[in-house]
């Protein structure tokens, strides 16, 4: 599936073959970026290399982390919108995006970028640059929890108990596994009360760990937790997972790390819309970025409502095909603007 025309529309958008190339916008979290002024190169040059016309800068700020900014380039006319920070950025970027026919560009900087992960693009800005100018298109549902927008997973329980327990400078210092140390620290605690309604079926009653609402199904560091996933087939994939003892969190991770069809202590249900109650309120996260903590978890679906530039436009449930050839094809351009 290729989405390469243009914007229209009354915001003055030109076509492709005006410049020979799409016009774009990088949103950019600055405290995220060790060189910002090397990054706007690095960016400017290789866009340039492509035949694209400089894109237009945008900073997030505390008060707006992205948000705004993409409507305002969305506004401008732009075709491409490229997310470059950490999830929270991503996340933002989504929310101005859904619904209209700018794409979605990701040039992670953040660590463990939960978008990126399923993209296979890791940290790697000119892999991320590549996807955008060889221009695969995949339109995606998204999720919504109370008006915010996930593309990757929600969840309530131990995964944002994980993620608030990481700090900034770990991560900095050694990537992703920096979450199996926040992760140690609550292998022990005790089980949530939580309800389960999906769609119009009964509730389901469970004693778990973490309840985790999907669009696609990988995780911190590439690895698969839900494999029949699909990020366009219309459904959420809801993991339910209940280990309760150190052995219990062992056998699940290690089928889950094997990519074994069945995993222990997990039960996954699908449905358009999903509402998970807990018994008191609970830490909560969307796509790897932590939300205010509460009893209630409700998320539903919107098919089809976000172009996202991946490596492999064809329609396949693992959005990282072809992600390291992308990868060598973005270092070459890179060094090619370099060059010139």
């Amino acid at each position: 599936m290729l989405h390469t025309d243009a914007v229209t529309g009354g915001r003055g958008a030109r076509t492709a073959c005006d410049d020979g190339g799409l016009r774009s916008a990088v949103v950019v979290n600055p405290v995220k970026v060790a060189d910002p002024d090397r990054l706007r190169r690095t960016v400017n040059d290789a866009l340039a290399a492509a035949g694209w016309p400089e894109p237009l800068w945008y900073e997030t700020t505390v008060e707006d982390p992205g948000r705004g900014q993409t409507e305002a380039a969305v506004e401008a006319g732009v075709e491409v919108v490229f997310a470059c920070g950490g999830d929270g950025t991503v996340m933002s970027c989504v929310s101005g995006l859904v619904g209209t026919e700018v794409a979605l560009a990701v040039l992670p900087q953040g660590t463990g970028n939960l978008l990126a992960a399923n993209l296979g693009l890791s940290t790697d800005l000119a892999a991320g640059l590549q996807v955008a100018i060889e221009r695969g298109r995949r339109l995606l549902d998204v999720g919504e929890v109370d008006g915010h927008y996930f593309t990757v997973m929600a969840g309530m329980g131990f995964d944002a108990q994980m993620l608030a327990a990481t700090s900034e400078a770990t991560k900095a210092r050694i990537g992703w596994p920096a979450y199996v140390v926040g992760a140690a620290r609550h292998l022990r605690d005790r089980p949530m009360r939580v309800s389960i309604r999906v769609d119009d079926r009964p509730p389901v009653r469970r004693r778990a760990r973490s309840v985790l609402v999907a669009n696609v199904g990988r995780l911190q560091g590439g690895i698969r937790l839900l494999t029949e996933a699909e990020p366009d087939d219309g459904w959420l994939d809801v993991a339910v997972l209940t280990p309760r003892t150190l052995g219990h969190w062992l056998s699940l991770g290690w089928a889950v790390i094997r990519g074994r069809g069945r995993v222990p202590r997990m039960e996954v249900f699908r449905g358009r819309r999903v509402i998970v109650t807990a018994s008191r309120a609970q830490p909560r996260e969307l796509d790897g970025d932590l939300i205010a903590p509460g009893r209630r978890l409700r998320a539903v679906i919107r098919p089809k409502s976000l172009w996202l530039c991946v490596p492999q436009p064809e329609r396949a449930r693992d959005l990282a095909v072809d992600a390291e050839r992308a990868a060598e094809r973005g270092e070459e351009l890179v060094e090619e603007a370099r060059r010139e």
